[in-house]
Formats: structure tokens, C-alpha cells, sequence
């Protein structure tokens, strides 16, 4: 087809049609012109966009991941999955496609949705356009500090979007949710090309980690809270099951060997969980649940008769 045959079904000029032809051929599609009154632009007979070596654990994978919903690309990545799939042998698709049905991410509760970042927009931009980001950062402690941040990337990470970022070349990790203020600048950000995302995220997870107290806590729970206390530990070890008479699902206690990331959030995970929920030791743990548990009584203890 001419430039201006192509430009006609596209509903876009001619200009634009060189310019993607000339794209296309440097990305490194077989595309060609053929001169002549009969020529116009070609493309190497046989040649295909299939994703060659794409296996069906890949393919499923792919399938089954949508951490877009929250950045506000769902139908892109929709349309993005449909050309995975299309592009499958047809054993490879099915199976992939059969297990993806089966699979479901949801980021809302049963009783209220997620609130989205009101920054995750501004924030998904300057990292996606490699622009410097102004942001107003409000931290575990003390008041709220506006810093000039080179973005890195985006992890979504335990529910929660976190931004990855240097300042003056050094690596710094910031939950999205609690930025008060953000601004895009005009600035490119300076970032190496060569950076490894998921290394990155790993060695700042690391430092965090090694600057708190850890502690391990022995818990017994209630079976059905395990993926919640799986989900805001560090690391969750299932020591014996038992059941009780009645055999029912509800009734299952597990015995767990948990590691927190110190008192206060081994607290805040026994309390979340109530009384399907109990601390078999250590003994400063189990006294500082029983301390809470008293000064809470005594502030609702006005007017019982």
C-alpha cells in the first residue's frame, strides 16, 4: 500500500505515515517500500509478532497479574493480554487461559473498596516520563518535609504503591499514601539505565529490617486468620494444627511461629485479630497485650452497673 492509501484507512496524514514506517523499520520489522507506480510499503511475507519461547507458566503468570487497576490502566492492560493470549500456540492458550479464569486480585475488602493514592497519578507520571518529582513527604515521625526526588520506579508491595527514588544520589523508598503534595517538574531525572528494580527494593528492604528490634512471637490462632497474619509479618512458620471436635473450618487453631518487626507491631497484629487470637510467648509481648487490654477496660468501664 502507498503512503497515501495508508494515510486514508488510518485516518492519519502522510507525515505520520512515513514517520511510523520509519519507526516500525528501525524497531526492526521487516518493512519495506517498493518503488515503482505500482510500489508502496511491504511487509516481509511470513512475518509475525508471536512471542517466541513464551512458556505456559509465563503466559499464565502474565494471565493472572493486574497490578495496573490501581495506576488507572485496566482496559490497556486488558487489551495488552488479549495480544499475549492471541499471539499463544493453541495447547499453550489453553491451559493458560484456564488457569487465569481461576485467579482473581482484588485490592477491596468485603465492606469498603481501596482508597486509591491521590498522588499515584502525578507520582505513576514523573517515573513513566523520567521527570523529577517535588513532593511533600509526611514520615513515620516528625512534621511532613518537601525534598526534590529523581524517580526510579513503582512497587506494589503488601497492598501498598511505594515510590523508589535517589536524592542527590541516594537510594530512598517512599510510601505513596503518605505523600501530602506532589509537583512534576520540568527537570529530567537522573537515573542509570542499567538499574535493577527488584535488587533495589531487596537491599531497602533489607536496611529497614536490620535497623529495627526484631522479635519472634509464638501465636494460636484461629485457622481462617492465617493469610492475615502471613501478610504483615515478616516471616510466618506453621509449628502444629488442631481441630476441634466438631471439625469445623471456624474451629481450627493453628500454632505459629512469627517474626515482627518488634513488640509494638506484634501488638498492633494480635489486637487486629481479637480474640481469635492468643500469645503463647514471649513473656514481654504477652504482658504488653494484657497491659493494653487493661488500660482499654478501665477507659470503657463507666457505667456498668
Amino acid at each position: 500500500m502507498s503512503a497515501s492509501q495508508l494515510a486514508e484507512e488510518l485516518e492519519v496524514s502522510e507525515r505520520t505515515v512515513l514517520r511510523d514506517i520509519d519507526a516500525l523499520s528501525t524497531s526492526g520489522f521487516p518493512v519495506y517500500a517498493e518503488r515503482g507506480r505500482h510500489g508502496g510499503f511491504e511487509l516481509l511475507p511470513g512475518f509475525t509478532t508471536d512471542l517466541t519461547g513464551l512458556s505456559v507458566e509465563e503466559a499464565t503468570a502474565l494471565l493472572s497479574a493486574d497490578a495496573s487497576a490501581s495506576l488507572g490502566m485496566s482496559s490497556a492492560f486488558a487489551s495488552a493480554m488479549r495480544k499475549v493470549a492471541a499471539s499463544l500456540p493453541d495447547e499453550q492458550r489453553r491451559v493458560a487461559t484456564s488457569v487465569a479464569e481461576r485467579v482473581l486480585v482484588r485490592p477491596e475488602g468485603w465492606l469498603r473498596d481501596t482508597a486509591p493514592d491521590e498522588h499515584l497519578g502525578l507520582v505513576q507520571q514523573g517515573v513513566f516520563l523520567g521527570r523529577r518529582l517535588r513532593i511533600d513527604y509526611e514520615g513515620r515521625s516528625g512534621p511532613s518535609r518537601v525534598r526534590t526526588v529523581d524517580p526510579v520506579g513503582l512497587v506494589h508491595a503488601a497492598g501498598q504503591w511505594y515510590l523508589m527514588a535517589t536524592v542527590n544520589g541516594d537510594d530512598r523508598t517512599y510510601r505513596v499514601s503518605r505523600i501530602r503534595e506532589a509537583e512534576l517538574l520540568t527537570e529530567p531525572a537522573r537515573r542509570d539505565p542499567k538499574i535493577d528494580l527488584g535488587k533495589l527494593w531487596d537491599a531497602g528492604r533489607s536496611r529497614f529490617r536490620s535497623t529495627r528490634e526484631m522479635v519472634r512471637v509464638q501465636l494460636r490462632i484461629r485457622g481462617e486468620h492465617l493469610a492475615s497474619v502471613e501478610a504483615t509479618a515478616v516471616e510466618v512458620e506453621i509449628r502444629s494444627e488442631s481441630v476441634s471436635e466438631s471439625e469445623s473450618e471456624s474451629d481450627e487453631w493453628i500454632e505459629l511461629d512469627v517474626l515482627f518487626g518488634g513488640v509494638e507491631h506484634a501488638c498492633s497484629t494480635v489486637w487486629m485479630l481479637g480474640e481469635d487470637c492468643e500469645v503463647l510467648g514471649p513473656h514481654d509481648v504477652r504482658s504488653a497485650v494484657y497491659l493494653r487490654a487493661r488500660q482499654v477496660m478501665a477507659r470503657h468501664a463507666a457505667d456498668e452497673p
